[in-house]
């Protein structure tokens, strides 16, 4: 009897390669994405055209007001989405709290659905110095699921799967090609027009762009120029 698990799916290259793996796992894949106030939706339409590539038994869009409270360049359109990082500098690409907020919810389907298992898409090696994108955010939300939820309570322990943590771009469309993505579907791009089209020029963008390089793959990506 194959067991369930909630895959967090952005419609980015990270999650899909997650989605992939959780599948490859033998898991029964419950797909959950957010519409959180981010600057454009294509990246929800390409997480829709995931999911039904992949057959997850339910694909859920949950609508967060992420961009009532702002803070970030990818929900306060007032902010300019940066093309240049400062180094050791948390940038204004990080949305406060997003993936707390998003494991909670995560969290609580997983107590609905009798399943222990949850994926998501982190990575401390290419990423933007993200605080909840490291190991120790991961372990310790973990450590809170067990607290904070009855089947916790009751013995259930809760594995917050992130299997992308310590792999370079490049690895993980090694492994997501293995695996039978197409990322020509995906959206990383932070500010990527209706259509989908990325910018070439955002942090997403570029490093996306150099894990295609360094894997010697050709880049699958639609650019708007």
């Amino acid at each position: 009897m194959t067991k369930p698990a909630v895959v967090l799916l952005s419609g980015g290259l990270d999650s899909a390669t997650v989605l992939a793996i959780a599948k490859g796992m033998g898991f029964d894949c419950y797909a959950l994405s957010f519409d959180y106030g981010q600057r454009h939706d294509a990246e929800l339409r390409a997480a829709e055209k995931i999911a039904d590539i992949f057959g997850v038994k339910d694909h859920k869009r949950i609508h967060l007001g992420l961009d009532a409270i702002g803070g970030s360049a990818l929900t306060d359109r007032r902010i300019a989405v940066p093309d240049q990082l400062q180094e050791g500098v948390i940038p204004v690409t990080y949305v406060p709290a997003r993936n707390t907020v998003f494991l909670a919810l995560a969290l609580g389907w997983a107590e609905v659905l009798n399943a222990t298992d949850i994926f998501i898409g982190v990575n401390a090696v290419d990423y933007s110095g993200y605080p909840d994108c490291r190991p120790a955010f991961i372990e310790a939300f973990e450590r809170l699921a067990d607290q904070a939820t009855k089947a916790g309570v009751e013995g259930a322990r809760f594995k917050i799967h992130s299997p992308l943590m310590d792999c370079s771009k490049a690895d993980i469309i090694r492994k997501g090609l293995e695996l039978g993505v197409d990322y020509g579907l995906t959206v990383s791009c932070y500010a990527a027009d209706r259509e989908g089209l990325a910018c070439r020029v955002c942090d997403a963008c570029r490093l996306r762009l150099q894990g295609f390089e360094e894997a010697s793959v050709p880049d699958p990506t639609r650019y708007q120029s």
